[in-house]
């Protein structure tokens, strides 16, 4: 069936089935660079690059450098079923690779493959890419290229004579026609280019982060256990639940380290990591001076304060269970004791040792002569 394209409507994209070699100057290896073709359905404008793979982030690269070549964005994008745009292959609906599904987006192009083994499905790119390879790639055949960039640059000059060449059995050439009938109706181009980014599924960890390449990030602790859609660029990471932004953090390189937004965590976990040694010794100020001198205490007893804020909010939270004076009182003892544990306190205070006076709980003092003592003279 013949068929008919309208104007700005369809671009149909593929790769060439031949490589072009690119030589290492430096070893003499040689690297076969890959060709991706691209062509306007209506007036079969083309546009064509070398790249080093037909993988992700080649691909979607190449369709960017294609809209920015055509000066506009078209309605239709026809690829074939390859892997990095179509991540499975159906009849009637394709799943579309998510990073591809997202630079269309962006776009605002609609992706339409075409059906597995149909090649009259592409008929114009596959003749596209006949034209490529005989009059772009037949005339590589006897020239050297020592980089990518020389070879793109290359590309390009033929391209411009290919554009430019007379139809034979039509009047005026591929360029004329694009100016004429393409370009007037394609969508212009998206004030900023798009900037790659790759899909990826995550399980929220039970501490409410993601791990992506070594680095934990957090999402609401409500999505413990969920499934998460996670959006990875070189400068950040976005994740998703049902379609919903719900965290985007600066990317870090930072292997085995954790990125975390406070409103992200539990009210519980937030007020833990909100603790600091002068902001414990301002609420025990508020019971009374024992309780403010018998927080110091504790917090300069260990190497590092952070081991003994656990044991300082038990302490500090008796006062809601026993009262404050009554810890204030407790407080006064435990320092007379030389002890400043937490379950010292506790002890006094359940035993209601706080409300006896401080004269009872001293110590017998020893006399200084006794039957039953011998004194230091007796080991001479």
């Amino acid at each position: 069936m013949r068929q008919d394209h309208r104007a700005g409507e369809k671009l149909f994209v593929d790769y060439a089935g031949q490589t072009v070699p690119v030589i290492d100057r430096t070893t003499g290896e040689i690297h076969e660079a890959q060709v991706f073709v691209a062509v306007m359905g209506a007036s079969n404008y083309t546009y064509a690059e070398a790249t080093w793979s037909q993988t992700l982030p080649d691909w979607v690269g190449s369709h960017i450098r294609t809209f920015e070549f055509l000066g506009g964005v078209p309605e239709l994008v026809v690829p074939d079923n390859l892997r990095s745009g179509v991540s499975k292959a159906h009849r009637y609906e394709p799943d579309l690779n998510p990073t591809y599904q997202d630079m269309a987006t962006h776009y605002g192009v609609a992706v339409v493959p075409t059906r597995v083994r149909k090649p009259r499905d592409k008929a114009k790119v596959e003749g596209g890419v006949l034209i490529v390879e005989r009059w772009i790639l037949a005339a590589l055949r006897h020239r050297q290229h020592f980089s990518l960039g020389q070879l793109n640059a290359t590309i390009r000059e033929l391209l411009e004579r290919l554009n430019s060449r007379p139809f034979r059995k039509l009047p005026g050439c591929r360029r004329d026609h694009f100016e004429q009938l393409d370009k007037p109706v394609l969508q212009p181009l998206p004030a900023e280019p798009y900037v790659y980014a790759e899909w990826k599924k995550a399980r929220v960890h039970i501490d409410y982060h993601v791990a992506i390449d070594g680095h934990y990030y957090s999402v609401p602790y409500t999505l413990i256990k969920k499934e998460v859609e996670v959006r990875i660029t070189n400068n950040t990471i976005e994740c998703f639940y049902r379609g919903n932004r719900i965290a985007s953090h600066r990317r870090s390189d930072q292997k085995g380290r954790h990125t975390t937004i406070a409103a992200h965590m539990p009210e519980s976990h937030r007020q833990a990591g909100e603790w600091s040694p002068e902001r414990l010794i301002a609420w025990a100020a508020k019971t009374g001076p024992a309780t403010e001198k018998l927080i110091r205490t504790a917090l300069g007893a260990r190497k590092h304060p952070q081991q003994a804020y656990r044991s300082c909010l038990g302490i500090l939270r008796l006062g809601q269970s026993y009262g404050e004076s009554r810890l204030e009182a407790a407080c006064q003892r435990a320092l007379m004791l030389g002890s400043c544990r937490y379950k010292s306190i506790e002890s006094i205070l359940k035993h209601r040792l706080d409300q006896q006076p401080l004269e009872e709980q001293q110590e017998l003092a020893l006399p200084d002569t006794h039957d039953n003592i011998r004194g230091p003279a007796y080991y001479h």
